[in-house]
């Protein structure tokens, strides 16, 4: 029996890669909760926070390094590709605690920036450069391993996982700050850390998983598959159902991800929650994406129509941020009941765009065609933070009383609306030429 055809040793696949990327998301949004405690202990305002956060993508984007990280992938293969990642991913965590844990004159700037805003930034964006790469590598992986079996399952799940990330970084550093006196904003990095440590632990484990399929591949192919060249960039750019995933994924990730960077502060200012119990409202998102990713994304497999659920996620999208922008709803319970739907179509979408690549893309182009829409999605995960921040800090104080400022949220959810309509068009537009070109998106993935 070849070793992918064993449900164990595939699913321990998953779970290895999976705890990796749990690592990364709670990373990633780490400070998401600590906007005010920032500006209380650092200084930072909302222009400062907005502009740190826009970091994630910097050397992604302007770097280019997604697309290095996945023409790397497609030449070296996951496991030196992931290796790297999770090194990488390591190294800019680290960056950001002994920034964040130093003295800095607060009078130092740079680019307009306090000093302290712009050193953690820089290790934000190493940590991305290994984070999206490591996203990648293990999207590669779960389509090796999957391929023709439960592939949009596989990757609900680990979409699940991750979020269970995302989840404690929204619930966990602001009552975890305040345990030491003063609050420490530096503690839950140093957690982060740690966490990030033991993922790169995992993925080395996988390593020995991964060269067990490598050998079996070689003794199994009667003729070596064609390499991986530049040329293919060209190919991947060429296809139309590319560019409408990739524009739907910057769109509908700009609505969420972006969105809960302030999310906290959100429940704080609009819905009154105290400040303690003001991460658990958004974290109900994340959790909620554990439970349903898999099981929209097993639907796929099943009985397929990943177009229109797309389509019904995106619509979904926009009817909770129209709620959001209404200033008279501002009961928390009428919070909490949108970030449940939040959370459902924040599962729809992901269930069925990542496996839709695969059936558009040959499994060869596959890693540089995730980092192309890893880099058009960072483009957004760069620029709405900033946005975001900008808008907040000039446009929505209602009142400043010394560290103290309160914030009114209906412009930025205005902006959050208007994303979410674009993603609608697109997915509708996928679906129309999904159609036409016979990509095979509303087919199912399991193969009889």
């Amino acid at each position: 029996m070849a070793i992918r055809d064993s449900k164990v040793k595939r699913w321990t696949v998953l779970a290895l890669v999976s705890f990796m990327m749990l690592a990364a998301y709670l990373v990633t949004d780490l400070l998401s909760p600590l906007m005010d405690l920032l500006r209380e202990t650092k200084g930072w305002n909302a222009d400062d926070f907005g502009w740190f956060m826009s970091a994630y993508g910097w050397f992604n984007v302007f770097l280019l390094m997604l697309l290095i990280g996945g023409i790397i992938l497609d030449k070296k293969g996951v496991r030196f590709t992931g290796m790297m990642s999770a090194t990488i991913m390591v190294i800019g965590t680290l960056i950001q605690y002994f920034v964040i844990v130093g003295d800095f004159d607060p009078n130092h700037l740079i680019f307009g920036y306090k000093i302290q805003v712009v050193y953690a930034a820089l290790g934000y964006a190493l940590f991305a450069v290994g984070a999206e790469t490591g996203g990648i590598v293990v999207s590669k992986i779960i389509v090796r391993w999957f391929k023709g079996k439960e592939m949009a399952l596989a990757m609900g799940v680990q979409v699940g996982v991750a979020r269970i990330g995302t989840a404690f970084a929204l619930v966990m550093p602001l009552p975890f700050a305040k345990l030491f006196n003063p609050p420490s904003v530096s503690a839950p990095l140093l957690l982060g850390a740690i966490l990030v440590l033991i993922g790169l632990l995992t993925f080395f484990i996988y390593t020995f998983m991964e060269k067990e399929l490598e050998k079996e591949d070689l003794a199994t192919e009667s003729e070596p598959e064609e390499s991986f060249k530049l040329a293919d960039l060209g190919l991947i750019l060429k296809n139309k159902g590319f560019w409408l995933i990739a524009v739907l994924c910057v769109l509908f990730y700009s609505c969420v991800f972006p969105f809960l960077k302030f999310a906290t502060s959100f429940m704080i200012h609009k819905f009154h929650v105290p400040e303690e119990l003001a991460g658990s409202i958004p974290s109900l998102l994340p959790f909620g994406t554990l439970l349903l990713t898999p099981v929209f994304g097993s639907i796929y497999d099943k009985k397929g129509k990943g177009a229109t659920i797309m389509v019904i996620g995106a619509a979904l999208l926009i009817f909770v941020h129209v709620l959001f922008s209404i200033p008279a709803l501002n009961n928390w319970i009428v919070a909490v009941a949108l970030m449940i739907i939040l959370g459902i179509a924040f599962s729809l979408v992901p269930s069925a765009m990542w496996p839709a690549l695969a059936k558009i893309i040959p499994e060869k182009q596959l890693g540089s065609a995730y980092a192309m829409t890893f880099y058009i999605q960072n483009i957004g995960l760069m620029c709405v933070p900033l946005l975001i921040g900008k808008v907040l800090e000039n446009y929505c104080i209602v009142s400043e009383a010394g560290a103290e400022v309160a914030y009114d949220y209906t412009l930025p959810e205005v902006i959050f609306t208007g994303f979410a309509i674009l993603a609608f068009l697109v997915a509708l537009a996928l679906k129309a030429v999904d159609k036409k070109s016979g990509y095979g998106l509303e087919e199912p993935n399991i193969v009889a």
